[in-house]
């Protein structure tokens, strides 16, 4: 829990402000991000960080000028009406998301009249804890005057009809609501047909902007941050990001070299400017792994428990892989009409580095169609396949058509090969393409293979292993197609396939 370890600075527990001046916190609101940070000490007593130590992350005050300026278009630095709100705060352990999530929700019913927040969390105990931080701070003396009754288990109402109520996590109590602001703690740990409901939800309306705020960890790397992360540029969702250096307090007086952290830390801790104490961190990173801590703590990346492939590296494995005319042109194809159709365009070269040059991926179309466009994107056009192979399943026939998908690519001039094989013979092939027991590679992925990329990353075990087998891999619908089709290539190319959709 993050409570554990947070000082009283981020609790915002010291009286100082506490009662002073009252009517003073609401004579106008703060216009500026140094105003904001400077009314947040002396109110709620928190000293929210404001210094982004490492390159290329966030301090968490970034966070709150967004979420706060983001209804004020006349401030400095806010929002632009061109852009989202919504916003995907990526923190590590104890780094206080949930805490600064508090804080903004407060802000939004204090200065933003007829605002309506919602809370929902992968728990009732973490969206509890959120509001928990709300209610201490609505219940301080400059703020308890402001509220419109008592503060309820769950729900509280201001006098200026701004209010923030618990959703519990179901489909039914988040699709009953149309509000303005949604504050999401711990995605990675929410049901998917919860988080997919909760989409809709915000509305913009009085003059207050709809946002959808998320915030977690990165526990997996097949989870709900690994896919909101990855997709953030084109959703255009913010992304804030910021670690143990962003939220550790300033390092004085000690002896870096004997430091546990200065393998990590390198002397970033000098410049930091929170409020998580240093020997926490080390008690913390001497009780934890290495993985563990590198995404619960530094916000590196995801741990890899339960990833099949393991030893996928995109900085060895992903680089460029044009289409060598000198090669022979295989295909690799994966059937699917609500699941995807998946063709992969793969290369061997002279050293026996398998390449996969290019990938088609789609829904929702007859394999005609699919057949089409194969060939369009193919180099050379159908006479420049060598062999193609395919799912075994794509030689049934349909009830509908009485054709497989296998006879009509044999009418376009795309011959199939098949092999039944099982999924882990499949899979030890792929792995051992990745890395041999000599430690080389021989596998490459052009950049444009983006969902095979992320498929190669994400495809993982199912998490109860009590419902399947652990060495089967989970069957997600998202992550399993682009790797059946690879491993189809694997089977047919390295072991002699034994039916043909066509004459040879």
């Amino acid at each position: 829990m993050e409570m554990d370890v947070m000082d009283s600075r981020l609790r915002g527990n010291d009286k100082e402000g506490r009662g002073n001046d009252k009517g003073r916190a609401f004579a106008g609101r703060p216009g500026a991000k140094g105003e904001l940070h400077s009314y947040v000490r002396e109110h709620l007593g928190v000293d929210v960080p404001q210094v982004a130590v490492c390159a290329g992350h966030d301090a968490p005050m970034d966070y709150l000028w967004h979420s706060y300026s983001a209804d004020f278009a006349d401030l400095p630095e806010a929002v632009r009406a061109e852009e989202s709100a919504d916003c995907i705060v990526w923190a590590g352990r104890g780094g206080g998301k949930t805490r600064m999530a508090a804080i903004a929700t407060l802000l939004d019913c204090v200065f933003k009249p007829g605002c309506r927040v919602r809370i929902l969390a992968g728990s009732l105990e973490q969206s509890s804890l959120m509001y928990d931080y709300f209610s201490d701070d609505a219940m301080r003396d400059e703020y308890r005057e402001l509220l419109e009754g008592k503060l309820r288990v769950g729900r509280c109402r201001f006098q200026n009809g701004s209010e923030v109520r618990l959703l519990s996590h179901s489909v039914r109590d988040v699709r009953g609501v149309h509000i303005h602001k949604l504050r999401c703690d711990e995605a990675e740990l929410f049901r998917e047909d919860v988080f997919k409901a909760s989409q809709f939800i915000t509305k913009s309306r009085e003059g207050i902007r709809g946002a959808m705020e998320v915030f977690s960890t990165m526990h997996q790397p097949y989870g709900v941050m690994q896919r909101l992360i990855d997709g953030a540029a084109e959703s255009q969702r913010r992304v804030f990001r910021w670690c143990v250096w962003e939220a550790i307090e300033r390092c004085a007086g000690r002896e870096c070299s004997q430091c546990p952290l200065w393998g990590d830390c390198a002397g970033k801790a000098k410049n930091a400017a929170g409020y998580l104490k240093i020997d926490d961190v080390i008690d913390q990173m001497r009780r934890s792994s290495r993985a563990g801590f590198e995404s619960e703590m530094l916000c590196l990346r995801p741990r890899l428990d339960g990833v099949v492939f393991d030893t996928f590296n995109p900085e060895l494995h992903v680089r460029k892989a044009a289409y060598d005319p000198s090669l022979p042109l295989y295909l690799a194809m994966d059937f699917g009409y609500t699941s995807p159709f998946v063709c992969l365009w793969v290369q061997v070269g002279g050293d026996g580095t398998v390449r996969v040059i290019d990938e088609y991926m789609q829904t929702r179309e007859g394999i005609v169609r699919h057949g089409k466009a194969v060939l369009a994107r193919t180099p050379g056009g159908v006479d420049a396949i060598t062999k193609a192979f395919c799912d075994p399943a794509g030689a049934q026939h349909s009830q509908v058509t009485g054709t497989s998908p296998v006879e009509e690519l044999h009418g376009m001039g795309i011959r199939c090969l098949y092999r039944p094989s099982m999924i882990d013979e499949g899979v030890e092939l792929v792995r051992a393409a990745l890395k041999a027991g000599d430690n080389s590679s021989k596998l490459v992925i052009d950049p444009k293979c983006g969902k095979l990329i992320e498929a190669m990353r994400c495809y993982h075990y199912p998490a109860n292993v009590a419902q399947m087998p652990k060495e089967t891999p989970k069957k997600d619908g998202v992550y399993d197609h682009p790797i059946d089709a690879l491993r189809y290539f694997f089977v047919n190319y390295l072991r002699k396939p034994t039916k043909t959709g066509g004459r040879y």
